[in-house]
């Protein structure tokens, strides 16, 4: 298959629509991206690398780290982590408190805010290190020893923070959070400031796609097992209250972040990231979540 002829196609397609959306502006760093950004690259499992766009500028992957989190919190702990948060589709926008007490303080899934404030009191309690733990493993999965968080755009979620704040101390009251709320929410704050390019995203996902071992160096990250389940678990509530909507325009297990990104997965294929700032209603990548819905029509292949 042509990828580069493919990406090129959709590019000229996509690029001169129409930029509907918004700025993630609450969060006033991420108010202050330039909207007319649009990066693709794409990665597959048989060494293959093609970028096109802004793919080699750093921007903040926001939730797209909490893929990394709770790979880092499996893979560490095991099956364990479900007895903490489940794996069921919210229904619910990311930030919402509505379940929670119902749920007795177990989060729907670990893609939702309370369901990655779990997972941060998790490595806490289980790493001595856990920021430097869960960058060595970033950094491990992307080949890239340069990785790191943004202290300014922790510090801006920090200060807006207040919805993250509630969820943390109500989980706490419910039992559900062993650490203090400030430690685990320093934690959560600094994992959402991690700055990566589309290249880096991409190659970082790739063992996703290649049965849990990096194609660069045959390194097991997850067992085949976990991995199915993380693909399960990107593909059904990877896109927030959005998720269906995902699986059926696009047909790949992916994850969005409030930065404009968005990686997909082709398991035994390729792992691809595209940015574009400018979001919609849903809080996902207006233009994004075209590209991918156009680049599978091209390619005519997802995992249906």
């Amino acid at each position: 298959m042509n990828y580069k002829e493919i990406l090129d196609r959709v590019m000229a397609v996509v690029k001169p629509e129409e930029n509907i959306g918004h700025l993630a502006n609450y969060i006033p760093e991420l108010g202050k991206v330039n909207p007319n950004k649009l990066g693709v690259h794409l990665s597959t499992t048989n060494n293959f690398d093609l970028g096109i766009g802004d793919n080699l500028e750093k921007f903040s992957i926001q939730s797209i780290s909490k893929v990394f989190a709770v790979c880092l919190a499996y893979k560490t702990m095991g099956e364990g982590i479900w007895k903490r948060v489940d794996v069921e589709p919210s229904g619910n926008p990311f930030n919402s408190l509505v379940q929670l007490e119902a749920d007795k303080g177990i989060p729907r899934n670990p893609f939702i805010n309370a369901g990655a404030i779990v997972i941060c009191d998790i490595l806490i309690s289980h790493l001595e290190k856990p920021k430097e733990a869960f960058l060595n493993f970033v950094r491990e999965i992307s080949d890239n020893p340069e990785l790191t968080f943004c202290q300014k755009i922790a510090d801006s979620e920090k200060s807006v923070g207040y919805r993250n704040i509630a969820l943390c101390n109500f989980i706490k009251s419910l039992g559900n959070i062993e650490n203090e709320p400030e430690e685990v929410l320093d934690f959560y704050f600094c994992l959402c400031s991690l700055e990566m390019t589309c290249q880096e995203l991409s190659k970082a996902f790739l063992f996703l796609a290649n049965g849990g071992q990096k194609v660069s160096d045959k390194k097991v990250i997850l067992t085949k097992r976990q991995t199915k389940r993380i693909n399960a678990l990107m593909q059904t509530c990877g896109f927030y209250d959005e998720s269906g909507e995902f699986a059926f325009e696009v047909g790949l297990p992916g994850k969005s972040g409030v930065g404009g990104g968005i990686v997909a997965v082709f398991p035994n294929n390729y792992s691809i990231a595209v940015w574009s700032p400018m979001l919609n209603a849903k809080g996902n990548s207006y233009k994004g979540m075209m590209f991918l819905e156009q680049f599978t029509t091209e390619t005519e292949a997802s995992i249906f």
